[in-house]
């Protein structure tokens, strides 16, 4: 974005950023809430990370894109799984989470919290 060699750099931190749900930026465009990545001594890019709770929408569409097809349509025990992934990526601690993922999986908020227990019983 610079145009001083930074295109490697860019190009190796682009799958990073867009699995954030980033927005890469050129480095004088970057706000005060902006993360600028230098390379080599110089600004490259500057980083506009999501709010958090667009990332969690970001992770569901990723999710789905991974299976092939809308998390809803998954059979019980795949949808556990996305939960439990989802819970170690602290998607439930997003205000109105379990609602997003409940809707996301085509089921009840009382079934997720269900599928959070459930690894947690002895």
């Amino acid at each position: 974005m610079t145009g001083t060699g930074d295109e490697p750099f860019i190009t190796a931190v682009k799958p990073l950023v867009d699995a954030m749900g980033g927005e890469m930026l050129p480095p004088d465009e970057a706000g005060p809430d902006d993360v600028v990545l230098t390379w080599q001594g110089v600004d490259a890019v500057a980083v506009r990370l999501p709010q958090l709770a667009d990332s969690l929408y970001h992770i569901l569409a990723a999710m789905e894109r991974k299976q092939g097809k809308p998390l809803a349509e998954l059979d019980r025990k795949a949808k556990q799984e996305v939960v439990r992934i989802l819970e170690a990526r602290g998607a439930f601690s997003v205000r109105h989470g379990v609602e997003t993922v409940a809707s996301a999986l085509g089921v009840s908020r009382f079934t997720v919290y269900n599928y959070l227990n459930r690894d947690k019983t002895p």
